[in-house]
């Protein structure tokens, strides 16, 4: 896509108005986390019987957290898609882009695979007669695609059954079949998309915004947590929105998180036993 691609945890990759639009606010992004950090520590030193300690910088974060979401709102993000997939849906979502799931989405993958002998047809009417799609969750999973804003290491525990089951939570969820769960955790091949994502097509402006204001302010030196979160398209994306798929066995798959992409830091790792050193100093 020729537009710009922002990674929410990466300062370097923020626009020119994005990166000044938080340096204008850097005093407030300093004394809010400091505040924050000091009272996190003051609570665990109480006995936690009294009120959390006040934020008087916390209304101030709040309003430009939302102000910041208007502007998100006109921003692209890098967001990365767990599943597993056969090479031909791969080479159908290079072609195609991103398509919404649906019922009948589910059913077109199902009858796709009958026809290529992955499954008989009876195989494939149990999976989609078991699909949360068709028991009650249809309203509330289908059109929306789903992502995360920072990457992940394979060996996520909540990246493990995506990758580890074909068709998503949309086909193996509520599987209790044993020879059905079988099939469907040997059909393709983990996979680990990365899509160039709208905030204007997602409901998630807000979290953008504070996934920036954090990774800004641990620029300023600030102990931030990474402020990572879920979100999901409501609209189809283009082909030229998938970015890269990366794929189990290929580089850089193994190193997702952990060396790939190079700019990325996990800002929560060890950032608790900084905190719990910090606690058990005062205590002495």
């Amino acid at each position: 896509m020729s537009e710009r691609i922002l990674d929410v945890w990466d300062v370097a990759s923020f626009d020119p108005e994005l990166r000044d639009m938080l340096g204008d606010h850097a005093d407030l992004l300093r004394n809010y986390h400091a505040t924050s950090r000091e009272n996190l520590i003051q609570r665990e030193l109480s006995d936690r019987t009294g009120p959390y300690p006040h934020n008087p910088f916390a209304a101030d974060h709040i309003a430009l957290a939302e102000t910041l979401m208007t502007v998100m709102n006109q921003r692209i993000i890098r967001g990365w898609h767990y599943t597993r997939m056969t090479d031909v849906e791969v080479e159908q979502l290079r072609r195609d882009g991103v398509r919404l799931p649906s019922p009948a989405s589910i059913r077109v993958r199902l009858d796709a695979q009958v026809a290529a002998g992955a499954f008989t047809a009876a195989e494939a009417d149990a999976l989609f007669a078991a699909s949360p799609f068709q028991r009650g969750q249809s309203e509330i999973r289908s059109g929306r695609f789903w992502m995360v804003s920072h990457p992940l290491e394979i060996g996520d525990g909540g990246v493990e059954l995506l990758l580890g089951n074909w068709g998503g939570e949309g086909v193996y969820f509520w599987l209790s079949d044993a020879a059905l769960k079988a099939r469907v955790a040997t059909l393709g091949r983990p996979r680990v998309v990365e899509v160039a994502a709208p905030l204007s097509k997602t409901p998630h402006g807000f979290s953008a915004a504070e996934a920036v204001m954090a990774a800004y302010a641990r620029s300023l030196g600030c102990s931030v947590e990474s402020k990572a979160f879920d979100l999901h398209v409501t609209d189809p994306l283009p082909a030229n929105a998938i970015l890269a798929v990366h794929t189990a066995g290929e580089p850089p798959f193994a190193d997702l998180a952990r060396g790939y992409p190079q700019t990325y830091v996990d800002a929560d790792a060890g950032r608790w036993d900084e905190l719990s050193a910090e606690i058990e100093r005062r205590r002495r």
